[in-house]
């Protein structure tokens, strides 16, 4: 075979791809019904956010959906269904809603953790290819996203199922500016070279927050420690020795995570079961330094350290992204360090 014959040959088969998620998507908005305008109408007067999960190919689309979401006028992140069974769905809120993404609608991880989202009150839409799913019938809602065959030659990657689903979390988005009326203005205000950019060269120091910090003795007891972290509204409490160095921090999370294994003693000394040696930013920093590692490590709130390791401040993740300080109850956002 000549290299000019080998080229169309790889041509074809290109196009030949093309073809087929094509033909997915013209299937997959045939299939849109009540369903979908249900999910866009629920999502719109959301008063928490939306929460989208999913896992494998599913998840890393479901994280493309809410980064879009969320950049376009609704707030949105990505729980990982392992995660969540493991704590991190003390984030979730009652006036949240979740968009789950399946294709099989048989995923054991998600299916798993979906009777308990709907215990805490979230509203839950399924994205899935079969109606008639397990996942399905947990959702309030359904959004049926099948295709009729993937791209794939032996039909095992998830090609064409994937470029769908992406889609459809597209559509979302849009019928969701369209509602809210979100402008140029406000596309502005979430990107860079707008407000997001600008905040993002801001040092942490210009950031963070000095007053009235969640801090305790590296001595307290749990008892101690829970008051402050409880009244602190940040979702974590940090630990200080005698020099006034920080030594550790003991987030939400981590308290989640001790009642749940049945260790939660409030006479226990906290620095037993404290994170030592966190990971902490400097006020120098910038702030999108910063953020990269807290999105990195899954982190909320990071301490500001001086060059002596003495706290100066907390930095929380809606103060890189100019979301403003959000208070959280003892079931809120996840402090991680």
């Amino acid at each position: 075979m000549t290299n000019g014959n080998a080229d169309t040959h790889l041509l074809d088969m290109a196009r030949n791809v093309l073809d087929i998620e094509i033909q997915g998507l013209t299937a997959v908005k045939e299939q849109l019904d009540e369903g979908f305008a249900t999910a866009v109408r629920r999502i719109a007067c959301c008063a928490g956010r939306l929460v989208v999960t999913g896992i494998g190919k599913s998840g890393l689309v479901g994280r493309k959906i809410a980064a879009t979401l969320s950049s376009t006028g609704t707030p949105s992140f990505f729980l990982h269904p392992v995660e969540g069974a493991h704590g991190d769905m003390g984030m979730i809120r009652s006036e949240d809603v979740v968009l789950a993404i399946s294709n099989s609608g048989e995923t054991d991880e998600l299916n798993a953790i979906l009777p308990t989202l709907r215990s805490l009150g979230a509203w839950v839409i399924a994205m899935t290819a079969k109606e008639d799913s397990s996942m399905a019938k947990l959702a309030d809602a359904v959004i049926q996203v099948a295709v009729p065959r993937e791209a794939c030659p032996m039909g095992l990657a998830p090609t064409a199922s994937t470029t769908a689903t992406l889609a459809v979390g597209d559509a979302l988005a849009v019928c969701l500016m369209q509602l809210k009326g979100f402008d140029k203005g406000d596309f502005r205000r979430y990107h860079p070279g707008g407000a997001l950019g600008q905040r993002l060269s801001k040092r942490v120091a210009d950031l963070m927050h000095v007053d009235e910090l969640p801090s305790v003795p590296d001595n307290a007891t749990m008892s101690e420690a829970l008051q402050v972290l409880d009244a602190g509204g940040f979702g974590l409490v940090v630990f200080e020795n005698q020099a006034g160095r920080l030594t550790g921090v003991l987030t939400d999370g981590d308290v989640r995570r001790l009642a749940s294994k049945g260790i939660l003693d409030p006479a226990l000394p906290a620095n037993t079961v404290m994170t030592a040696n966190p990971k902490a930013a400097h006020p120098q920093e910038s702030a999108a330094k910063v953020l990269d590692v807290m999105e990195s490590h899954q982190i909320t709130v990071l301490p500001v350290l001086d060059s002596d390791d003495k706290l100066l401040g907390l930095v929380h993740l809606h103060d890189l992204l100019g979301k403003g300080r959000v208070k959280f109850s003892t079931n809120g956002d996840d402090g991680t360090s």
